[in-house]
């Protein structure tokens, strides 16, 4: 450990790009994020560490590490304005674009999406995108994804835990905007902020990343063993796929205080005392396993509760999507498309009464309510850019 204690004490980097590599043959191309959290730092000092020892003439493709929200990170803090975890949508981006006074999250935004399309149009094919983050509460490192095939097959090599389903509860990830674009991305958890095993999971993570996505062959990663096995060993050797069933969202000025000793995966029972808030106890309102109790000053999400999937629910969710047959959908009463290239349905809820958010799951559509009446559906599959990665050893 005392090979990494040295970086706790280090200064973050004000660099929007840590490092990038240019291997000396054509390959895919892999970019990292850390610290679009400004206090989730130790995917920052994982990548530092690890881009000085890789050498371009092992390099097949490209490597690149962009840091996030630089204001923040210098200031140790999970944002300064306002969340940049929660402004990639189309029309948020649109919106600041046209803001006459931009405010400091904003202004990253811009910059980040002036590096990735810069990246989009000279990198090479097949994109991976890792998303790298900390928790606030204990947690063994997971995986979490947008549910599209290509997300799911890449994210079963590594040997932790799976959550699908957390974009139909958060608005705005980086990562929802890009899977929105068609490409294989995942955000990795690595440990507890200031967890030191954090960093050491985020190294261990990256190397897998680069010899998974074929950017780097397995015998030029010293101890490849050692960085998978401890992966698994911190992941209580828990492989199973998770699905988000339930979020307690914090509303503005509220007094929402976790109460200790929570931890994600652990097991809960339904009404179990779970927070205080506003002079009300809050208890669980389902059986399941706690997921990312919230233990910070900053943040809108209370606490999530995941349940596993059951293997053959996912087998049947990939034989029903490669059979196209949400092409039906539209043919049932109050479902409509708004767009059927990028795989948008509208459920009209006064009329579809038996509207089963499971059916609409199995087929990859998430939804999100946009009124009282209507929920809008979003489907990975249709935009995801498959033929891009079918020829890759995982796919």
């Amino acid at each position: 450990m005392d090979v990494y204690s040295h970086v706790l004490s280090r200064k973050i980097s004000a660099n929007r790009y840590l490092g990038k590599i240019i291997g000396k043959r054509s390959g895919p191309t892999v970019v990292f994020f850390a610290g679009i959290h400004g206090n989730e730092t130790a995917g920052v000092f994982a990548l530092e560490n690890i881009l000085k020892t890789i050498s371009p003439k092992q390099v097949n493709g490209r490597i690149y590490a962009i840091s996030g929200n630089l204001s923040a990170l210098q200031k140790n803090v999970r944002y300064l304005d306002s969340d940049l975890n929660r402004l990639w949508t189309q029309q948020h981006i649109e919106a600041i674009k046209n803001k006459a006074q931009p405010n400091i999250e904003d202004l990253e935004l811009l910059s980040i999406l002036e590096a990735l399309n810069t990246i989009l149009e000279t990198g090479s094919a097949p994109f991976y995108f890792i998303d790298l983050h900390t928790t606030s509460s204990k947690t063994l490192p997971f995986i979490t994804i947008n549910d599209a095939i290509i997300n799911r097959k890449f994210s079963k090599q590594f040997p932790v835990p799976i959550v699908l389903g957390i974009e139909e509860y958060l608005n705005g990830p980086l990562l929802s905007y890009i899977n929105a674009l068609g490409y294989v991305s995942l955000g990795f958890e690595s440990g507890q902020h200031d967890d030191l095993r954090a960093i050491t999971n985020g190294i261990a993570f990256v190397y897998l990343t680069l010899v998974f996505s074929g950017v780097l062959k397995k015998k030029n990663v010293v101890d490849f063993d050692k960085h998978y096995n401890q992966l698994k060993t911190q992941s209580a050797n828990l492989v199973d796929v998770f699905e988000v069933i339930y979020l307690y969202r914090i509303k503005d000025k509220d007094t929402f205080k976790m109460y200790n000793g929570f931890k994600s995966f652990q097991s809960l029972k339904k009404d179990t005392k779970l927070a205080h808030n506003n002079n009300a106890e809050i208890t669980a309102p389902y059986s399941g396993r706690m997921f990312m109790p919230l233990y910070q000053n900053k943040g809108a999400e209370g606490f999530f509760i995941i349940k596993p999937i059951k293997p053959y629910i996912l087998k049947l969710s990939i034989a029903l999507r490669r059979t196209k047959i949400d092409s039906l959908l539209a043919f049932l009463p109050g479902v409509s498309w708004v767009s059927k290239k990028d795989g948008i349905l509208e459920v009209n809820l006064k009329i579809a009464k038996f509207f089963a958010k499971s059916i609409f799951h199995l087929l990859g559509y998430r939804n999100k309510r946009i009124t009282p009446t209507h929920l809008r559906l979003n489907n990975r599959e249709r935009v995801a850019k498959t033929a891009m990665y079918r020829r890759e050893v995982w796919y």
